[in-house]
């Protein structure tokens, strides 16, 4: 009868370390299998998860470290029953004490030398040797100084050929072309990556999956990339509501999530989340520019100001960002007026009938919304309050608006305001003109726009960083030179810093206003 000796853990070894019982399992592969394997695995589970986890957020602990114990606690997993049931009810049950452990770290709960005894004495427990560096093998070195050992093994979506990244955006609903649009920048700065060569010899290929701007839908999109696709990292997917089904899906697999099309909070946690990062400014960052604009530039009172928005996350947090902004200001936040309207809806009927009764007349509106519900708005309202001044967030997809509300007449385009997190398309700007010459290439006739170009630019960053990893490419070594980007001139005026404490890349926010012919000026905010 042949036996595997499943797990072999969990020793007393130090005052520091909470005292955990000791457990020996043998299981026979071909034999009876107890119900008590499984009850033993899921108690191990939620002892040696913790640590797992707490270990893989600790910069100084080399990731083939943890990866060798995760591979015996899978292979637990596996011997420990054969009922699929069982087998997933202890997996999830591992990830989720992984994910716990990542956040004792990322929250200030555990430190990270005594995590380092803790794993060492898993390590002893199992008999596994710390991976040493031979003399002469090739070491990555991180910005940050530690060293990564080689990956062990494929990774996941990387070949000698490609690196597959995955995108989950709309083909359908109200943000549907802000997802073309931001996929197109993507694409137009792969090819023209793919175009020298690629890096390091390997081409880089973005797979999109539709959600429909859909919460509901969007975790089966993330899977079927994930499982099917066999993607290496989720680039550019768009919306705040969906995001709150993505960040969980992506954090629990320990997957990169690169520049979301969001300012929302869901992908800014502080600290930070390892494996989410952010190129564009934030909702607060934009509703901070757009109300100082409005109070200190225009001289609008605060009660002469309200918010229109998305009945949803995304709504929320513009308000939320707008609220702030008063509270920086020294102003109360309580009497803001908020109008609404639902996902995917163009029904502004309730929105308008607010706007209408009340007694002090509104002069500005902050927007958060997607495009075809922002134009709608504002042709609603355009002839009952003339004059009136609508700052738009940048997710509202400014081309698009533009073009929609021209369809209406060039009235409808007075007074239109758009924060941005890129240059004026229309300028100059080293980056501008690249990424023009690069649109003509891979999409001729198309034109650029705000999104395609912020899409551009995210990508640029990201390819950045690949390029700095090195030919051994793996999630943990990519996230280690990303939190080591500084100071990173890509011709936008603005450098493009991140670290461990900071995942977001840009705080500027750009001004820009309609003009008759639908198109954008720019516009000093300050």
């Amino acid at each position: 009868m042949q036996y595997l000796s499943l797990v072999s853990c969990i020793m007393r070894r130090s005052r520091r370390i909470a005292v955990l019982s000791a457990a020996m399992l043998a299981v026979s592969v071909s034999g009876a299998i107890s119900a008590d394997n499984v009850s033993l695995v899921r108690e191990l589970s939620g002892r040696v998860g913790p640590i797992i986890g707490s270990a893989q957020a600790c910069q100084s602990i080399a990731p083939r470290r943890v990866q060798v114990i995760v591979g015996k606690f899978q292979g637990a997993i596996r011997e420990a029953s054969t009922n699929p049931k069982d087998r997933n009810e202890l997996a999830r049950d591992f990830e989720r004490n992984v994910v716990n452990g990542r956040a004792a770290v990322n929250g200030g709960r555990a430190d990270c030398r005594l995590v380092e005894g803790q794993l060492a004495d898993l390590e002893r427990s199992l008999n596994v040797a710390p991976p040493t560096m031979s003399a002469t093998a090739p070491a990555a070195v991180a910005v940050t100084g530690a060293i990564r050992p080689a990956a062990s093994g494929p990774v996941r979506g990387v070949s000698d050929q490609e690196i597959r990244f995955g995108m989950v955006i709309p083909y359908t609903g109200s943000a549907k072309e802000n997802g073309q649009s931001y996929k197109r920048g993507i694409e137009v700065a792969f090819a023209r990556t793919n175009a020298s060569g690629g890096v390091n010899g390997r081409m880089l290929k973005l797979i999109a999956a539709d959600d429909g701007f859909e919460p509901s839908r969007t975790l089966d999109a993330m899977k079927l990339l994930w499982d099917k696709e066999q993607v290496f990292g989720f680039l550019g997917n768009l919306g705040t509501p969906t995001a709150a089904v993505a960040i969980p899906f992506a954090l629990e697999r320990r997957v990169l999530f690169f520049a979301p099309f969001t300012g929302g909070s869901v992908v800014r946690h502080d600290p930070p989340d390892r494996y989410v990062f952010n190129y564009r400014p934030s909702f607060v960052e934009e509703a901070d520019a757009a109300v100082r604009y409005l109070l200190k530039i225009r001289k609008f009172k605060p009660n002469q100001i309200a918010v229109f928005g998305q009945n949803d996350d995304l709504g929320d947090q513009g308000f939320a960002g707008v609220a702030k902004a008063y509270r920086a200001a020294g102003l109360s936040d309580k009497s803001i007026l908020r109008l609404t309207y639902n996902r995917n809806s163009v029904d502004m009927d309730e929105a308008v009938n607010q706007l209408k009764r009340q007694k002090v007349p509104i002069r500005a509106i902050v927007m958060v919304g997607t495009t075809r519900p922002a134009a709608k708005f504002i042709e609603k309202t355009r002839d009952l309050f003339p004059g009136m001044i609508y700052t738009n967030m940048s997710i509202v997809g400014a081309t698009a608006l533009a073009q929609e509300l021209m369809l209406l007449g060039p009235r409808f385009t007075e007074n239109v305001i758009v924060t941005q997190a890129v240059p004026a398309v229309s300028g100059y700007s080293s980056t501008v003109l690249d990424f023009k010459n690069a649109l003509a290439q891979a999409f001729p006739g198309e034109v650029p726009d705000y999104v395609s170009l912020e899409g551009y630019v995210a990508a640029g960053l990201l390819i950045d960083a690949i390029k700095r990893t090195g030919p051994q490419l793996d999630t943990e070594r990519l996230v280690d030179v990303l939190e080591g980007t500084r100071n990173l001139d890509m011709g936008l005026g603005a450098s493009l810093n991140l670290s461990r404490g900071d995942h977001q890349a840009l705080h500027k926010v750009w001004g820009t206003e309609l003009d008759k012919t639908g198109s954008y000026q720019p516009l000093d905010l300050e």
